[in-house]
């Protein structure tokens, strides 16, 4: 999923209603069942470029190695 997944996102600003929680919830629940998973796991990516940036050098998971020395018993 390249840079265009953040260059194609827009948000709808002129959309407004006022509900309680219970039915926003609700209503996301009944969105998001009625999308695919391919659309589920393209919104997925879209949260996580736009939380920790796209870098496409650093594809896939950082490995991180820590020793830890715990005294003898």
């Amino acid at each position: 999923m390249p840079k265009q997944l953040l260059d194609k996102a827009r948000v709808n600003r002129h959309a407004f209603e006022v509900t309680s929680f219970a039915e926003a919830d609700e209503s996301d629940r009944r969105y998001w069942r009625s999308r695919t998973p391919d659309e589920r796991l393209e919104a997925l990516e879209l949260s996580r470029q736009i939380a920790y940036g796209y870098d496409p050098a650093a594809r896939g998971l950082s490995r991180v190695l820590e020793v830890a020395e715990f005294p003898p018993r």
